[in-house]
């Protein structure tokens, strides 16, 4: 941009700047003012930075702003806004623009101002600009907290930013193309830093305690001075290291120069002794050309080596979007005497303020005080100068602060967020690499120290490494992180450079592992498992159930103090309730609707204060017809509104049912509770090991191993260390036979400097002879030298190709292939019962498919593959509900005819349902019932109960006032099968009734006398529990008792033990969608525990069988209080514990979460006198099993 092209009122605030006269610089009185106008300009510069570009291109900071630093630095005011403008003008171009722009204009803007930074850089490579700076700054921390004022503080952070914005410009490599050892932009721009002592104060800041909350800016700038060093580098320098870094750079061109004589050689041998004009043709047998016939080549026979179909091809373009990842900067040497300043800065701040900064640092990180991301400069301080402390005599204590567990924990937990966030944001993966690597080579750094503390002559250092060992081995998370990072490698997101610190990590971490396993017998270490079970949804009609009357009246009573207190002005109304949407499609009689509908839920969510204000809002909107109200509505009214709007039954729109999704969907959409249980189990090196016997891992190596010419010997021996242990140690060769690592075997083996791999080289050696070796047997390996193995398909190329599927491991789990007589058999079932109505033609062909095993998914995905369905779809699975249908007059009439038929008859609805021609459940016709009014409440329906004559027993007055149908349990079995059908419509007893004490004790005595003290003991077990929940959740609700043993089971089919659970207050099954006995709500944790202690076993049971019949009596008595046992007793040695369902009313509650963990309870079932009854129940051949009683469970949810 020309000085000329300027806008022009910024033109004449430069001029009215000042100017220079040779050294001198003569400012304008309107100096200040003109300083403060440029600031405002870059505050309104639009998105091309188009100010910031005129100031740069007219070099405002090199001719104007420079020489009023260094020559007014007295003048406080000029110099506080001259630093204010510098400060804005270099900070870097990526705050400027947000990111790299894509676009080609935008990005053009953004060179622009990077080249302009890179100007003022060089700029201030100037002695006397650092000496200006470090002489104010040294003034301003010389002053006590009480003496610094507000703008000496910001003073100071303007002078750290100023220096930040120097050295945080990158280099122009366009004009640093110097060899090492030469002094850059950035090297003198550090010396001049030092010189002016600039780095002194930074130590000073460092170590500080008053100047604490620069941490993180004295962190920064010191990240920014050691951005192109090498931290080995400085450690190796002035300890008579000049002679091996010469010996170095002559080794290195030493090779270089071997492999060039050995390519002259190898072309002089291949040199033929005519001229090229007399090379011939030739025809290559064996080797086709594009039709059928040989290769004819034109060329020399030295040159067949090199003969290729791709020769006179162009070169394919690889997509963007596949382009590796460019490498990051690599460190070059800087000048002599810049590393030896940078090597005693390092030393002076290991000494001096590492541990306190790093403190201060994390503890900011920790409690949120820092920006964003700035953690990373964390990470790389503890990579730098743990490094360079471990090269430099290594002193544990001047690195304490970053080694040890909570280090690990920092780190790990570090690396893990950017791993998953790379994965998640796809469109910034390549900055979260970035910071991945970051933390890897942290981490790295964590473990090369913790095995120099191995090597200490100290031995508190060896105890502590040792403790810091066993608890990184100890946790899960440490070993699988580099699993992790193998298996997401991705080499168009992460450098190379990644790749390489990944594997020396991963072989340090596992050379660690193996001696640390290998100087004990055994190791402990903690497992993680997590496990997926999924859970039925619920069901849509359940889930849109409005509440009931009850619920409402409780809600309104706790809402009428609220509104009260809201209409008295006494709570605050929100201002930010809108009922009416101006700019909506939805028409103005939906959103009065709406607003209806909104009202109601506020009330009903207990949110008074938005009800009230909806209200008033919607009334303005919509006051004719008086919906909200009349306009001079007063609290009474509204009060009785808002009552009317809770109450009333309000149309809410239900969203229509999907369709049948495929069938391979389905257990996708369902969701999935994760539990992770916790274990400890034995350690075992080589079953870890076997966890890198994977594709990704192979494939990682292979791709680092391809740059092994460009790879130092250090990670050319992890890789192939590796690889080695895979090989040899696993005996597994074969995971090793693929045809890229093949070709990178022959390009080394042909190299004419292989000697200097000689390790790779005898890795090659011996994966080839294994290879060929197989080869001789199994003609197949070299088609499967095309394909990636796993260690299953190892195993069958070197085992052979059927023997996973006959034997074990992870051929197990495969789904056994179609035979062609199977596919024949199953094409003849599907067209034979295609055809059937009202059929499942899935579960017909499973019921008569020969071949047991089948599961309805295969078979599905069978017929789709033989074409004889177009989808999954084409098969819906049967919903529950699908066949009922609505009620036709004539099946009313019916009904109704029935109904005054059998009116007077002992069992109404048994008849009914006896004579009623269309099948219907007894549920559904007792709702008609009462819908039709024939009815009035269920209880008309029971069935009429006949008594059994028989006095009443002692005690009889006080017997508590038990439904009539109570006393049926003496009744005979013929007529207790009848009772059972009935239970499932009956009401049996009312909610508020409770057992009086002692109730059931002596029908429980004659229980425990017939051999059911387990089940007894199960029964009072689920009501101590229920009773402790109920205290501690302070919510009652009904709970199931679901028995889970056998034993149980029988017991709850005893009509002597079901006559117990009802002196007890338990009720049985409402309707026919319950199946088990419940615990009402009713029921105080008082009257629980009064239950359980009244059945409580007391004492041994006498000898004998027991006389007579069982008849429950009609009063029991109280027990002596002197017999009372306490509540505790016999709860040691329950058979099961109580397994609480929670009811459709309140489905979240944490009882649900508790049948997981029932079985451990119900397995130690003591079979205590009923030995004979466990071995009749061993005899039976069915019994109804564990599994099949939760499934019911889960089934009852659903219906309800």
């Amino acid at each position: 941009m020309d000085w000329y092209m300027m806008n022009c009122e910024l033109l004449a605030t430069c001029s009215a700047l000042g100017y220079l006269e040779g050294d001198v610089y003569h400012r304008e009185p309107d100096c200040l003012e003109s300083v403060k106008d440029l600031i405002r300009y870059l505050r309104h510069e639009d998105e091309t930075r188009d100010v910031r570009q005129q100031l740069g291109a007219a070099q405002i900071l090199q001719n104007d702003l420079l020489p009023i630093l260094v020559q007014y630095p007295q003048d406080k005011v000029l110099f506080d806004a001259v630093v204010r403008l510098m400060v804005n003008l270099t900070q870097p171009a990526l705050l400027c623009f947000g990111k790299v722009p894509p676009d080609a204009a935008s990005r053009h803007h953004f060179l622009q101002v990077l080249s302009y930074l890179q100007a003022y850089k060089e700029a201030f490579a100037s002695e006397k600009v650092f000496g200006v700076l470090s002489e104010k700054l040294y003034n301003l921390l010389q002053l006590d907290w009480e003496q610094r004022q507000e703008e000496d503080t910001l003073l100071i952070e303007r002078i750290l930013l100023l220096v930040r914005n120097v050295l945080h410009v990158p280099p122009d490599p366009t004009e640093e193309q110097g060899v090492d050892g030469d002094a850059s932009v950035h090297d003198r721009v550090l010396w001049a830093l030092h010189i002016s002592g600039m780095d002194d104060l930074l130590k000073f800041l460092a170590s500080a305690q008053a100047e604490q909350q620069w941490a993180l800016h004295v962190l920064e700038i010191i990240s920014l001075m050691f951005r192109d060093q090498s931290p080995e580098e400085l450690a190796a320098l002035g300890q008579g290291q000049a002679a091996a870094e010469h010996g170095e750079d002559t080794q290195e061109l030493e090779t270089l120069r071997q492999r060039e004589l050995a390519e002259k050689r190898a072309r002089a041998l291949q040199r033929p002794s005519r001229h090229s004009r007399f090379g011939g043709s030739y025809v290559l047998q064996g080797l086709k050309a594009i039709g059928d016939r040989d290769v004819v080549f034109h060329k020399g026979l030295h040159n067949l080596k090199s003969y290729s179909h791709d020769l006179g091809k162009e070169t394919r373009r690889v997509p963007r979007r596949r382009q590796a990842a460019p490498e990051a900067e690599p460190p070059r040497r800087s000048a002599r005497n810049v590393r030896l300043f940078l090597r005693r800065f390092c030393q002076d701040f290991l000494e001096g303020c590492y541990n306190r900064l790093m403190l201060l640092v994390k503890d900011q990180l920790v409690r949120e005080k820092a920006q964003q991301h700035d953690e990373t400069y964390y990470l790389w301080a503890t990579a730098f100068f743990m490094a360079f402390n471990r090269r430099q005599g290594f002193r544990p204590e001047l690195v304490s602060e970053t080694v040890g567990v909570r280090a690990f924990h920092f780190i790990e937990q570090n690396l893990t967020t950017y791993y998953e966030m790379a994965l998640m944001d796809k469109k910034e993966a390549a900055t979260w690499a970035r910071r991945m690597h970051l933390a890897l080579k942290a981490y790295q750094e964590l473990l090369r120290t913790v095995q120099e503390m191995d090597r200490s002559p100290e031995q508190a250092v060896r105890d502590s490494s040792q403790v810091i060992k066993s608890n990184i081995f100890y946790l899960m998370e440490y070993r699988e992180l580099f699993l992790a990072l193998f298996r997401k490698f991705d080499e168009t997101k992460q450098p190379r450079s990644f790749l390489r610190d990944l594997v020396e990590t991963a072989h340090l971490f596992l050379r660690m592992l193996e001696r640390f396993c290998r100087g004990r017998s055994s190791l402990v270490v903690q497992s993680k498992r997590v496990r997926r079970r999924k859970k039925p949804r619920v069901p849509a009609s359940l889930a849109l159930q409005p509440p009931s009357t009850t619920e409402l009246e409780e809600l309104w009573a706790g809402l009428a103090p609220q509104l009260q207190a809201c209409l008295q002005g006494e709570v605050p109304l929100p201002e930010d309730v809108v009922p009416f949407d101006a700019a909506s499609e939805t028409p103005v009689e939906e959103q009065r609707a709406e607003a209806l509908l909104r009202i109601q839920g506020c009330l009903r969510d207990a949110q008074a204060p938005q009800a009230l204000r909806l209200l008033r809002s919607a009334r303005d909107v919509w006051p004719e017809g008086d919906v909200f109200g009349p306009p001079d509505a007063g609290p009474p009214e509204e009060t009785q509104l808002l009552q009317e709007i809770l109450f009333a039954p309000l149309p809410r729109h239900t969203p229509p049912e999907a369709e049948e999704p495929e069938e391979e969907e389905e257990e996708d959409e369902e969701e999935e509770e994760e539990t992770v249980q916790v274990s400890e189990k034995e350690f075992n090196f080589l079953d870890y090991l076997k966890r890198f016997a994977c594709a990704p891992v192979v494939r990682a190596l292979v791709l680092l191993l391809r740059g092994y010419a460009r790879n130092s010997p250090r990670t050319n021996h992890c890789a192939a260390r590796l690889l080695h242990r895979l090989a040899r140690d696993l005996h597994m060769e074969a995971l090793l036979f693929q045809l890229s690592l093949f070709a990178l075997f022959h390009r080394l083996l042909s190299d004419p400097a292989a000697g200097a791999h000689q390790e790779l080289v005898a890795l090659a050696k011996f994966i080839l002879g294994k290879f060929f070796a197989l080869a001789a047997t199994n003609k197949k390996a070299f088609v499967e030298l095309l394909f990636w193995k796993s260690p299953a398909a190892v195993r069958e190329m070197t085992e052979g190709y059927g023997s996973l599927r006959e034997g074990e491991g992870a051929g197990r789990s495969r789904v056994p292939p179609w035979t062609p007589q199977e596919e024949q058999e199953l094409r003849e079932l599907y067209w034979k019962y295609k055809e059937v109505e009202g059929e499942d033609v899935i579960a017909v062909i499973l019921a008569h498919l020969p071949a047991p095993g089948r599961t309805r998914r295969q078979v599905v995905k069978q017929l789709v593959r033989l074409g004889l369905a177009s989808s999954a779809k084409d098969f819906p699975r049967e919903r529950k509900g699908t066949r009922l249908v609505l009620w036709t007059q004539e099946q009313e009439e019916e009904l109704a005819r029935l109904f005054e038929e059998f009116q007077g008859s002992e069992d109404v609805l048994g008849n009914i349902m006896k004579h009623l021609t269309a099948r219907r459940s007894r549920a559904r016709v007792v709702e008609k019932l009462l819908g039709l009014g024939l009815v009035s409440e269920r209880k008309e329906l029971y069935k009429k109960r006949r008594r059994k004559g028989h006095s009443p027993g002692p005690g009889a007055a006080g017997a508590p006032a038990v439904p009539a149908q109570d006393s049926s349990a003496e009744d005979g079995d013929s007529e207790e099968e009848e009772e059972e059908e009935d239970e499932a419509e009956e009401d049996p007893m009312e909610e508020h009734w409770a057992p009086e004490e002692g109730a059931g004790q002596g029908l429980a005595h004659r229980l425990y006398q017939e051999g059911l003290a387990g089940p007894l003991r199960w029964l009072e077990t689920c009501l101590r529990r229920t009773a402790g929940d109920r205290e501690e959740d302070g919510v009652s609700h009904p709970v199931p008792l679901v028995p889970l043993s056998e034993e149980n089971e029988d017991a709850m089919e005893d009509r002597r033990f079901r006559a117990l659970l009802r002196q007890l207050g338990l009720r049985p099954p409402a309707s026919e969608q319950e199946s088990f006995w419940r615990i009402p709500a009713a029921l105080t944790p008082q009257q629980l525990r009064r239950a359980a202690a009244s059945i409580a076993h007391r004492g041994p049971d006498p000898p004998g069988p027991p006389q007579g019949p069982l008849e429950p009596p009609g009063c029991p008595q109280d027990p002596d209080p002197a017999e009372q046992l306490p509540a505790g007793l016999g709860s040691d040695s329950e058979s099961e514990e109580p397994v609480p369902v929670p009811s459709p009313v309140q489905p979240g509650t944490k009882r649900r979460r508790e049948l997981d963990s029932e079985d451990d309870g119900s397995s130690g079932a003591e079979p205590g006198p009923a030995a004979s009854r466990s071995q009749e129940e061993d005899e039976d051949p069915q019994p109804l099993g564990r599994r099949k009683r939760v499934r019911r469970v889960e089934e009852e949810e659903e219906e309800d």
